[in-house]
């Protein structure tokens, strides 16, 4: 084998032969000046662009073109390029169709503008009513000691059930899981019940432009005031709430030469009685149809569309690569009983080698990111954001690297 790679450079170098430049752009996500990280820290770890964000600016407030390009010479003066905007957020207002949607679309024209004048145009959002990512653990401990995002299935419904008290919750789960979930209800804490509100409503959400923020008092009470704004919206409804939206902000998209990319729905199935809408095939499809742009397209997200048993990952990526315009690589396991896991990015459904043969085949540059690396040695007692430590990205990072080398 050392042979061979020996003779190939050998051979490429006398033969003054191009190899093909690789498409995927290695970006990491930064939570701005902040960060824990540092850029000098990423670029040495093999880092060529970053994903951030302006997280201080509250959902729904222009994106000011000053503030844009501070941060975008921060990043330049380091050595790197703000590559991605992840994320730019979508009010709920427009995602339900309040009364001051139209003025807030208008303030989100105007951020994508900014951003456009500012030569940044890859811009990461999702249109997930009320939560983003959900998970009931943050720290499920594996074998080797390290630890990793966890979906529990049966808590889940627990906390949806007899938490929040969900009207008409019971009648979204199947007779089994509701007799597992009144067993839990026999012996869960109190310390317990506080760690599953703080974990799916607060601490995965507040770092990223949620709704609840950490310290809140009644986050519980909150959460339900948030619910009760998309009563009577179905599927079709939410659908066409984003059709409304993309209408409007794509042609401004067009215009800037930026490529909106959605992100799918994590977990991708229905939760908590709200319709979600990039959950599959179909869906994705009726998304980039509903504005046939190429400026349309979508963040090919490989760990949330994993954990839908439902999903052919790969057969995904075959079929929408070429309206993808931005890549998150992770992967997870799914279980019988409903729960899913972050898994290895060398394991799991999400078949990054096979994603990674799909997305270098285009002639085009693709921004991609790892995604939730585990939490691991040194990192265990910091507090980075939930899926997002250091050591464990790095981790994830090289292996990335290295399938990418194997692919080209």
């Amino acid at each position: 084998m050392i042979i061979i790679f020996i003779f190939t450079a050998v051979y490429v170098h006398s033969h003054n032969i191009t190899l093909k430049t690789h498409y995927m752009k290695k970006t990491w996500r930064w939570f701005g000046k902040n960060d824990k990280i540092s850029l000098s820290g990423l670029r040495q770890v093999g880092v060529e662009g970053i994903v951030t964000a302006l997280h201080h600016i509250p959902n729904g407030e222009i994106w000011p073109a000053e503030e844009i390009l501070d941060l975008k010479q921060y990043i330049k003066d380091a050595g790197l390029e703000w590559s991605v905007v992840e994320s730019l957020p979508v009010s709920e207002s427009i995602k339900y169709a309040g009364p001051d949607r139209d003025q807030l679309i208008e303030n989100y024209k105007i951020s994508l503008a900014n951003l456009g004048k500012s030569g940044i145009t890859t811009v990461c959002y999702n249109f997930m009513p009320v939560i983003d990512w959900i998970r009931t653990d943050l720290k499920r401990k594996q074998d080797d000691g390290a630890y990793t995002l966890y979906f529990d299935y049966i808590r889940f419904a627990y906390f949806d059930v007899f938490i929040l008290g969900r009207k008409g919750a019971e009648n979204d789960y199947s007779p089994e899981v509701m007799q597992q979930v009144r067993e839990l209800d026999k012996t869960i804490t109190r310390e317990e019940k506080e760690e599953l509100i703080y974990t799916i409503i607060v601490k995965t959400q507040g770092f990223i432009n949620g709704n609840i923020r950490e310290g809140e008092q009644a986050p519980v009470a909150v959460f339900n005031r948030l619910l009760e704004n998309y009563k009577g919206i179905d599927k079709q409804g939410l659908r066409e709430n984003l059709k409304y939206f993309l209408e409007r902000i794509i042609p401004v998209a067009e215009e800037h030469d930026i490529n909106m990319c959605i992100h799918p729905d994590d977990p991708p199935f229905a939760v908590l009685g709200l319709p979600r809408i990039v959950t599959d095939e179909a869906d994705i499809e009726w998304l980039l149809n509903a504005v046939d742009n190429f400026h349309n397209g979508l963040t090919f997200c490989a760990g949330s569309l994993s954990a839908g048993i439902h999903n052919d990952v790969p057969g995904l990526a075959e079929k929408f690569v070429s309206r993808t315009h931005f890549v998150h690589l992770r992967s997870t396991e799914v279980f019988s009983n409903g729960d899913f896991m972050e898994a290895s990015h060398l394991a799991g459904r999400g078949h990054l080698m096979e994603l990674i043969r799909i997305f270098e085949k285009e002639s085009r540059e693709i921004p991609m990111r790892v995604d939730h690396g585990p939490l691991m040695l040194t990192d265990i007692d910091r507090e980075y954001n939930p899926g997002y430590s250091f050591l464990g990205r790095m981790k994830a990072l090289a292996e990335v690297s290295g399938m990418i080398h194997s692919v080209k």
